[in-house]
């Protein structure tokens, strides 16, 4: 049985226990905490491959557990919400959460898309293992990037943009061409999704993410890595 630990956080013991369930029939073990705090103290003591974390949790907001993981480690986060409306899932992208599902929802895709994003922080280069592009040096087998010899710490599906777009400078990908490279499988198409990545990516790696120098816009189409050495 696989080894990989899922944190699952979510107040309603019934979606816990089916969550858990389907994840361990999928060979996961699988780790569960009911609120922010035993949330924090899971991802601490267990250290987790992969948190699948509920936005509406009781003692403190969901986003608020995604900025204090986010402080020390880049695991991969699964967002859930119930609630309608999209700026939460945006504000959780933004924060660097990976994907996002809406509840209800289906216990098989939840253990599809864990896969995928799990996937993305293992897949194997079959091109360019090492890209140098003005002073961005990315290992791609390492999962590393520096700018000036600095490490820059992307999620892995911020790395998995960022290399797509790097080994292909100039070339213009739409939203829709990202969203198929970082999930893998047939989900709900949310291309305002890939925004909330890119403005997360040119936080960490621009200088100015005010005025980005490596990843450009290209208005109403999408977005390239620059061609300028």
């Amino acid at each position: 049985m696989s080894t990989t630990t899922v944190l699952i956080v979510d107040d309603e013991p019934a979606l816990v226990r089916l969550t858990r369930d389907y994840l361990v029939r999928g060979g996961f073990r699988a780790v569960t905490a009911a609120d922010a705090a035993g949330a924090l103290q899971r991802f601490r003591a267990d250290r987790p491959d992969l948190i699948v974390l509920d936005l509406g949790l009781p003692d403190r907001d969901g986003l608020d557990v995604i900025r204090e993981v986010r402080r020390t480690s880049s695991v991969p986060i699964i967002i859930l919400t119930a609630r309608g409306g999209e700026t939460d899932r945006i504000v959780g992208l933004e924060l660097g959460a990976d994907d996002y599902m809406v509840k209800p929802f289906s216990p098989n895709e939840l253990v599809a898309r864990v896969r995928a994003v799990l996937r993305r922080g293992a897949s194997t280069p079959t091109r360019t293992d090492h890209i140098v592009i003005a002073d961005l040096e990315i290992d791609i087998p390492r999962m590393r990037i520096l700018r000036d010899r600095q490490p820059i710490d992307l999620t892995a599906t911020e790395f998995q943009i960022v290399t797509t777009l790097a080994r292909e400078p100039g070339r213009v990908f739409t939203r829709a061409q990202l969203l198929d490279v970082i999930h893998g499988v047939m989900i709900e198409a949310y291309e305002r999704a890939i925004d909330a990545h890119i403005k997360n990516i040119r936080r960490k790696l621009e200088r100015d993410s005010g005025r980005p120098s490596y990843i450009l816009t290209v208005h109403g189409v999408g977005y390239r890595f620059t061609d300028v050495p």
